[in-house]
């Protein structure tokens, strides 16, 4: 795996054309949408912010606005993620990556409850405390890794001294916003990796760089997901206008 930690993130903002175009950008209490070719999410970073580019990103050029995700302020680096998934997780980009027999077989639901039978009796490490892992607890050695750990959890430092050993590592997409990716990329290779959650880019590129699945969110109608959104929707914006969907390599259109 190659030690430019930057690569990654490169081969992500390649993928964003030149002409295409902001149409808005919404910063919800916890999410961030930025619509252009489709709605691209990113999750908002916990704490007080402030955006240096508010009222000006309207029209400005994707590609520049998707640079941001390789900033080291937890909210700029958000809405570049959020501007590189509105080009990548939108529907006529998809189309162009993945097979439509793919998408035909997507049924909403989470990758954890798909992912199940797989995991049953295996030694799993899901970074982020996410909802609803009671039944993975039950069917595996499951670890939590969390930045604020809730009880039972360990802190994210402990993945230099867990993942070497791990059969499947689920890692939550906000690892491209704090810039941890690259390492538990590394950490994790000899385990099956799944990048999950709403700010996953359903990319390719993300399964060359060692990934199993991505498991992540599109749009599928974009103005009742930026209305809920925009009054402080949370992990409802699935009933909302946002569908779960995961891909792996054979989902790849050749």
């Amino acid at each position: 795996m190659t030690t430019d930690k930057w690569a990654l993130y490169d081969r992500l903002l390649a993928e964003i054309p030149g002409d295409v175009r902001v149409e808005a950008c919404l910063l919800g209490l916890h999410w961030i949408l930025v619509r252009s070719l489709g709605v691209g999410i990113a999750m908002t970073p916990p704490g007080v912010h402030r955006f240096k580019l508010a009222g000006t990103v309207d029209g400005m050029p994707v590609a520049e606005l998707a640079q941001l995700a390789k900033s080291w302020d937890p909210l700029e680096a958000a809405v570049g993620l959020a501007a590189i998934n509105s080009v990548v997780n939108a529907l006529p980009t998809l189309q162009t990556k993945w097979r439509a027999e793919a998408f035909a077989q997507k049924d909403g639901a989470s990758a954890f409850d798909k992912l199940l039978p797989e995991l049953a009796g295996k030694k799993v490490t899901v970074i982020g405390h996410f909802p609803g892992l009671e039944a993975l607890a039950k069917a595996a050695e499951m670890t939590i890794l969390e930045r604020a750990p809730q009880p039972g959890d360990l802190p994210d430092p402990a993945c230099e001294y867990v993942l070497p050993s791990q059969d499947y590592v689920l890692i939550t997409g906000t690892t491209l916003i704090n810039k941890t990716l690259p390492r538990l990329l590394e950490l994790s290779r000899n385990a099956r990796v799944v990048l999950v959650g709403p700010s996953t880019p359903m990319s390719p590129v993300l399964l060359e760089a060692g990934i199993y699945l991505v498991a992540g969110s599109i749009v599928t109608d974009e103005q009742r997901t930026w209305h809920h959104t925009s009054q402080a929707g949370d992990q409802s914006i699935f009933r909302h206008g946002t569908l779960r969907v995961h891909f792996g390599h054979e989902d790849v259109l050749r």
